[in-house]
């Protein structure tokens, strides 16, 4: 059978690359035709776009790359329809995404949605066309699924978070208490994203800086290329960059300063105490702050899930280089503060279940097109 898949983002990417090998576990002369990354570069099928050419943060980064967004759209619609496949998935990266799913659905293609957009936090008008024009909706937060129950969504289902999938068996430092090195490590993960690295790499390079008793390591990526992280002036002594290695570095580390996104919560699967960092446009805060109001307390994953606060959130203006310090202070110094955020992290591996996300929504979505 014929896949189409969409994933626009470097989360996105990883899912979909367990997902491809999903897929052809069960169907392995699947034709698999995708947007994605290196992840699923990897497992095979034909690249239509690389991620890099896709991903845009916030309002005002959206309007600029405007000319370049709508082609895109244009050229999938296109491309959509000569591949003629089978399903159509679609992987999180609403605002391109729903667009290409609304386009597909009134072509008669079946339209299975991975990664529910965060309708609970905001633009929630989105679920009546949702309802209309997706087959399946597979959510990876065991409250998605009660949300959508409680609007009507029946298609919707939580299958259980990819991410453990991916990380089968961390191996992070096991030691609660403190560090045995002579100069342990930290993880610098500033984000997958320019405009992320533009406003996280100088506090993450300054605190480093202020710290020459630990060696920090940047979690670096490929997709961004090496000029991006080389914008920031040359980096001190105690810092390195690694690409593409996340899941190393994070295994090898003591602490974490982390941008938010999936990365708070691979970090916590990790076991790594962290903190969580976050800047943006000031006018794309604005606009996304006026949609959501209230019903969003956290924007980290490990927080949201646990419906609490395991991590600390330093938020535009307060991510700044006082609280920054202060906060890593007590990720490394603190022992109780340490262990305490460990405990937290179990709490958020229970309510997340088992692994299996991926083998499920290819089960799922292979039996309803092999049915239809």
């Amino acid at each position: 059978m014929k896949y189409y898949i969409i994933a626009g983002e470097s989360s996105g990417d990883l899912h979909g690359s367990n997902l491809m090998k999903a897929l052809l576990a069960r169907d392995p002369s699947a034709d698999i035709r995708f947007w994605g990354g290196d992840a699923m570069t990897a497992v095979g099928g034909t690249r239509v776009r690389h991620i890099k050419e896709l991903s845009f943060m916030g309002f005002v980064e959206v309007v600029r790359h405007l000319r370049q967004v709508l082609g895109n759209i244009s050229f999938c619609k296109k491309d959509l329809l000569q591949f003629c496949p089978d399903a159509v998935i679609y992987i999180d990266f609403p605002g391109f995404n729903l667009r290409i799913a609304k386009f597909a659905y009134r072509k008669g293609f079946k339209n299975f949605y991975y990664i529910s957009p965060q309708l609970w936090a905001w633009k929630k008008g989105r679920i009546k066309v949702m309802r209309r024009i997706l087959d399946r909706l597979f959510c990876i937060l065991p409250f998605e699924e009660d949300f959508y129950a409680k609007n009507n969504f029946p298609q919707a289902s939580y299958v259980g978070h990819p991410l453990l999938d991916a990380i089968v068996n961390p191996t992070g430092p096991t030691s609660p208490t403190s560090p045995t090195n002579d100069k342990p490590s930290i993880a610098l993960l500033p984000g997958s994203r320019r405009q992320e690295l533009a406003n996280t790499m100088p506090d993450m390079l300054w605190l480093a800086a202020q710290h020459p008793e630990y060696d920090f390591v940047i979690a670096g990526m490929n997709v961004l290329g090496e000029e991006q992280y080389s914008r920031y002036g040359a980096l001190p002594s105690n810092v390195s960059i690694r690409y593409n290695q996340t899941y190393q570095i994070l295994s090898e580390s003591y602490a974490a300063v982390v941008c938010s996104g999936t990365a708070t919560l691979e970090t916590a699967l990790f076991n790594v105490p962290q903190v969580v960092c976050y800047k943006a446009n000031p006018v794309s805060i604005a606009i996304a702050r006026w949609f959501v109001g209230k019903r969003v307390r956290f924007i980290s994953l490990v927080n949201l899930i646990a419906d609490r606060q395991i991590v600390k959130e330093l938020l535009q203006q307060d991510f700044n280089r006082l609280e920054l310090d202060a906060e890593f202070g007590r990720i490394t110094k603190d022992d109780s503060y340490r262990e305490s955020m460990r405990e937290g992290y179990a709490e958020v591996r229970r309510i997340l279940g088992g692994e299996g996300a991926s083998r499920r929504v290819a089960d799922a979505i292979i039996n309803s097109i092999s049915n239809k």
